[in-house]
């Protein structure tokens, strides 16, 4: 019988174990500026949708946080998480993106005061993609789910980039269009810090979905290149510089447009540049490789070919 129930004990163990497993912890980027990574996988019931990097800014008049997760009790953990670090309220809240990761937590904080503020195709993209991603979270967390409220931001700005002073800092909002339509990055040029939102992915290959826009993100990755941040949040991964943003997504997109849009643009066979390119060393190693490359190039193929 004990023979038995020591191995039972050790399996449940690990199980514990592993649904105890994801714990968002702040990460200082410099000075007031702290950056919250997710994993790198797929979104889980335990990780409550929070795979991908949000951050915020503390500010004597309040907190200024970029990105609220995708459900309401991952927003729950991300302001648990700032609340490690300072007492002070979270006074507004910036959406970066339309991916569900994004924007989902937003009725959290703005339950509790926050100003949710957006471009405003940004949040026209969230209004419209707020059923599917509901529905397709439902899927990942499962009764996780619960509670939460999709609350597409409500402070618009307009043009296609707006810079905010908010609690003495300064955060300049322009548009990627890159991963979804209405996509942006969040630039604090005093800290030379650019919350990039799903523009840039290091340590795991960059997606492009269906939505996104291969051609958008090279022109955005050099904008971004041209403003020669110092510290990157990325949308995914670690904080990096920019020479491994170039070469982990810069020299991806440059890829994706100067090779595989090219091969597009002479009607070459679309299978046959996919061979060709399957087996890239430059980014094998990254994360996902072996799931994304091959739609990624897919996608990449359709868009330049239909322009």
């Amino acid at each position: 019988m004990r023979a038995l129930f020591t191995p039972l004990l050790i399996v449940l163990t690990l199980m514990t174990s592993a649904a105890q497993a994801f714990q968002l912890k702040a990460e200082r980027v410099v000075d007031n500026v702290y950056a919250l990574i997710g994993p790198l996988g797929q979104r889980s019931a335990d990780n409550d949708g929070l795979n991908a990097n949000f951050g915020f800014v503390v500010t004597p008049e309040g907190v200024i946080l970029i990105d609220t997760g995708a459900s309401r009790l991952g927003a729950e953990r991300i302001a648990a998480t700032i609340g490690e670090v300072t007492d002070k309220p979270v006074r507004w809240v910036i959406n970066t993106g339309s991916q569900d990761h994004r924007w989902l937590g937003n009725a959290f904080f703005a339950e509790k005061g926050a100003r949710v503020i957006a471009l405003t195709r940004t949040a026209a993209t969230q209004a419209e993609f707020a059923a599917q991603h509901m529905a397709s979270m439902k899927r990942f967390l499962g009764t996780r789910i619960q509670g939460t409220r999709p609350l597409p931001a409500p402070d618009t700005l307009a043009g296609n980039s707006a810079t905010l002073e908010l609690g003495g800092e300064t955060l300049v909002l322009a548009y990627t269009d890159a991963h979804f339509p209405g996509d942006a990055w969040a630039w604090l040029p005093k800290r030379r810090v650019m919350f990039s939102g799903d523009l840039i992915f290091v340590d795991r290959l960059l997606g492009v979905l269906p939505w996104s826009s291969v051609r958008n993100g090279q022109r955005a990755f050099r904008e971004l290149v041209a403003l020669q941040p110092v510290h990157i949040v990325p949308g995914h991964g670690r904080v990096c510089d920019l020479a491994q943003a170039q070469r982990e997504t810069g020299d991806y997109y440059d890829f994706l447009a100067d090779k595989v849009g090219a091969a597009a643009r002479e009607m070459e066979p679309m299978e046959a540049t996919l061979d060709r390119y399957a087996d890239l060393p430059a980014f094998s190693r990254l994360e996902n490789y072996g799931d994304l490359h091959r739609a990624n190039m897919n996608r990449a193929f359709t868009e330049f070919e239909s322009q």
